[in-house]
């Protein structure tokens, strides 16, 4: 029997309670992956090579490229069986029903990507219906704010629709996303209002991102890091956390990859480090990866 005054639901369709994670406690367990390294796999092998490594989190997605949909939930429940770090699983923009289906298995994170094909062209996921946090694209403060706005409670910076790309549109984008934030630090209060609707963000969310000197919420960079100091290069950005494409593991001998990206990281400003790190990878460094389109 309930406790008095204790309300309790058995109702396994109720999709929301928002009492029970409120928006703040979302952005709250965002905070837990800051100064990490989150990575994309598509096995239960790639996920285990991962944790191992020192990875804070990893990102289920399907194997084939060709499949642009919500990952196979039994995919999902065999990686979490797997590894005891947090899951993030993607769902497409718009697609609420496959949101719900990821927070019925029990994923500790929700990715509304651009990355698979959109189920709805004019609206995004409300993710306040949720009590999973959610990650979603910002390519600049505007976009980056709209989503918190519907209750994103990370901000994923990365390049085009359909794709993580090259590193150096990501670091275009990172750029836009922190030089707007310093351009919004240096206005009077009085030109807010102005530069919020020319933005077109939320006006509370804009004074509130000028008052705290950044995003109000956990901002990450996505790519195809292949290095440590492409880590680092992000993170000396201003980035919170990095998320790597699932290419990384596919080189040779990946779970040194895989520590080299974290050690990047977590030792972001200390060169020295980083040259040690980055010695041996003369494979990858001389190579390329080719941007899926």
């Amino acid at each position: 029997m309930a406790e008095e005054g204790v309300v309790t639901v058995y109702n396994s369709n109720v999709v929301a309670d928002t009492k029970k994670n409120p928006f703040s406690l979302k952005v709250g367990m965002a905070q837990m992956l800051r100064g990490g390294a989150i990575f994309k796999v598509t096995s239960v092998e790639q996920a285990k090579i991962a944790e191992k490594a020192g990875a804070c989190s990893v990102v289920v997605s399907e194997p084939s490229w060709d499949v642009r949909r919500m990952p196979d939930p039994s995919l999902i429940k065999d990686v979490k069986r797997a590894v005891s770090i947090p899951i993030v699983a993607q769902a497409r923009i718009g697609h609420f029903v496959e949101a719900q289906i990821l927070e019925a298995i029990g994923v500790d994170y929700i990715d509304e990507s651009e990355a698979l094909d959109i189920a709805d062209e004019d609206n995004y996921i409300n993710k306040h219906n949720f009590r999973s946090p959610f990650v979603c694209e910002g390519r600049n403060l505007g976009e980056a704010l709209r989503r918190v706005s519907e209750g994103a409670a990370m901000i994923r910076t990365t390049v085009f629709s359909y794709g993580y790309g090259d590193l150096a549109e990501t670091v275009k984008n990172v750029r836009s996303v922190m030089g707007e934030t310093r351009v919004l630090n240096n206005m009077d209060d009085d030109e807010v209002f102005a530069f919020a609707k020319e933005i077109e963000a939320p006006n509370d969310l804009v004074a509130q991102t000028k008052q705290m000197g950044r995003l109000p919420v956990v901002h990450f960079a996505a790519g195809r890091f292949v290095t440590p100091a492409d880590a680092a290069l992000m993170m000396q950005l201003g980035c919170d956390c990095v998320f790597v494409d699932s290419d990384i593991v596919n080189f040779s001998d990946p779970c040194k990859r895989v520590q080299g990206i974290v050690r990047g990281v977590r030792h972001y400003t200390d060169p020295h480090v980083l040259a040690e790190t980055c010695s041996g990878l003369k494979d990858i460094m001389a190579g390329s990866i080719t941007v899926r389109r």
